[in-house]
């Protein structure tokens, strides 16, 4: 189990820096732009609501893994929290990069305030982390985040599809290529983490 996350951070270390360097056409502003948070119209509405869909499921994967990880008393567990928590706070960051070309280009991961995070969350989403932070740690503990996560990865696996199912940005589709298969990886791991769990 180790050297299948080891890999799979090894992965993104690699894809990520990639995507940070990527540019995007400017296309004129429209009445969506500012529901996406795209309100310099720095890439198309399509992009752009990919962009926004990505980084609300992703804020609730990286809020909740940081509960995960001072809460977690499975080792595997809280070793995916870590690695989650490192690939989302880039993730944010690459992403937000995209919708505002303003912010100086830089190799440093600028990882997302806790308020952004959570201002990015649904109800739902919101419930599900007060449930977390609530709960005592533990293997029940344990089973929730790791359910939740899950949940939380197919969310994110059908932004990547949709988008790549009618985007025409080359570099967005690019983006979302390299999330998809990051996505399968980290749903494969936590399904054997979760047999492990409830074995």
């Amino acid at each position: 189990m180790n050297r299948r996350l080891a890999l799979t951070a090894l992965a993104s270390a690699i894809a990520v820096p990639s995507m940070i360097g990527m540019a995007f056409a400017q296309n004129a502003p429209s009445s969506a732009s500012q529901a996406t948070g795209n309100a310099g119209a720095r890439i198309g509405e399509a992009e752009a609501k990919y962009v926004s869909d990505t980084l609300a499921a992703g804020s609730l994967a990286l809020a909740t893994s940081r509960v995960a990880l001072t809460k977690a008393k499975d080792d595997d567990v809280k070793q995916f929290a870590r690695f989650e928590i490192a690939e989302q706070e880039t993730i944010a960051d690459v992403l937000k990069a995209m919708r505002d070309q303003a912010t100086p280009a830089t190799g440093q991961v600028r990882p997302p305030a806790e308020p952004e995070v959570t201002g990015q969350i649904d109800q739902k989403g919101k419930a599900m982390l007060e449930k977390l932070e609530q709960a005592k740690a533990g293997s029940a503990f344990d089973r929730d985040y790791v359910r939740g996560q899950i949940e939380g990865h197919q969310a994110l696996l059908k932004i990547q599809e949709a988008y790549l199912s009618g985007g025409k940005d080359r570099e967005t589709l690019s983006v979302a290529k390299l999330a998809r298969g990051q996505i399968k990886e980290h749903l494969t791991l936590l399904a054997d983490i979760e047999k492990d769990l409830d074995d």
